[in-house]
């Protein structure tokens, strides 16, 4: 069974500067692209970066402050967050295309999320 487990979230006040970590694991033939999703209380979740198997990345309103990157012999994928702003105060969820060893095809796999909390 494949599963991805986040970590690294927490408290933080403005300015500071965290790093999230996402890894799956189980029986995995391959796994694709990667991205980092988040949710804010009464808000829609919304994409904050991705990056391809290759290394591409693309990133929503939040280029310069977050970098998305991977390990791709870990099967990990990291968000480091510099400058965070109350207002990146949400979940945060790891998203990976997947594809099972079992499996013919790649699936969408999501984490469970952790949460980031900025104070001013």
């Amino acid at each position: 069974q494949v599963q991805l487990v986040e970590s690294g979230g927490g408290l933080v006040q403005a300015g500071g500067s965290l790093r999230l970590s996402c890894a799956a694991s189980g029986s995995i033939f391959s796994v694709n692209a990667m991205a980092w999703y988040r949710q804010g209380e009464g808000k829609q979740r919304e994409l904050v970066a991705t990056i391809s198997r290759g290394g591409t990345t693309n990133y929503a309103d939040v280029e310069g402050r977050f970098t998305i990157s991977r390990d791709n012999a870990k099967n990990t994928v990291y968000l480091q967050m510099n400058n965070l702003k109350p207002e990146d105060t949400a979940v945060y969820t790891c998203n990976a295309r997947i594809r099972a060893s079992s499996a013919q095809n790649f699936d969408n796999y999501w984490g469970r999320g952790t949460q980031v909390t900025v104070s001013s």
